[in-house]
């Protein structure tokens, strides 16, 4: 992640869950949720989330695994990642959240049950690398899970392309006083390889014995599943 992008993200941290709700009019948790469902993720496994931020996904693995599983939350940036504890004891969940670059992980090979990564694979420096590290981590047989936006085609397309260049920065800029993350955000999900383009990017790999994609709401975002070898 550039030091830009960095800085950008420290800045809108404290008003990224509420901006997120508005924007996806709550629709991000919906997927989430989904994410989880698709990992397999059973009690007791052991889960790794990268690009955690203020640990939304981290929260609904740790429910998904029960008291008798882990979740490990981490980020790049230390000010996504600062509201993330609070949040995760308000509920009553053991989560632990760590600062850590999603592109060289510092844990040991064969750890997790499942890594995963949500709206964060676009940010890093080398995504084949970070898909890499995420894999190195699981088990074999585990699961990778990505979700990220794609680019939807058609007339739901054309009407969200006109939002996510007129209504998403200016809602951003009133949230957070922060236009140009919300011009950044759109722009950079627009330009990263979705659908079948982003599997090939697994399958580039060689990490996975299969890999598969699935949309949500037409290709508006995908779940990304990475079966590790």
């Amino acid at each position: 992640m550039s030091e830009q992008v960095h800085q950008m993200f420290t800045q809108i941290a404290p008003r990224y869950d509420v901006t997120n709700d508005v924007l996806s009019m709550g629709t991000h948790r919906l997927w989430r949720k989904t994410a989880v469902r698709l990992s397999k993720v059973k009690a007791g496994d052991a889960v790794l989330d990268c690009a955690t931020g203020t640990g939304d996904l981290a929260i609904d693995f740790k429910r998904a695994v029960g008291p008798g599983g882990t979740v490990k939350g981490t980020d790049f940036n230390a000010a996504m990642l600062s509201s993330a504890p609070a949040k995760a004891k308000a509920l009553g969940l053991d989560i632990s959240f760590e600062v850590a670059d999603a592109m060289k992980l510092p844990y040991p090979a064969q750890q997790f049950d499942v890594s995963s990564i949500s709206f964060g694979i676009r940010n890093v420096d080398d995504p084949k690398v970070c898909l890499g590290e995420l894999a190195r981590v699981v088990k074999p047989g585990g699961r990778v899970v990505v979700l990220e936006f794609g680019q939807p085609e058609g007339a739901f397309g054309a009407v969200f392309r006109l939002y996510a260049k007129l209504v998403m920065p200016l809602i951003g800029q009133v949230l957070t006083g922060n236009r140009a993350a919300y011009e950044y955000l759109p722009r950079t999900a627009a330009a990263f390889p979705a659908g079948e383009r982003f599997v090939e990017l697994m399958r580039s790999t060689g990490a996975f014995s299969e890999q598969s994609a699935h949309p949500l709401m037409a290709g508006l975002a995908y779940v990304y599943v990475g079966v590790v070898r």
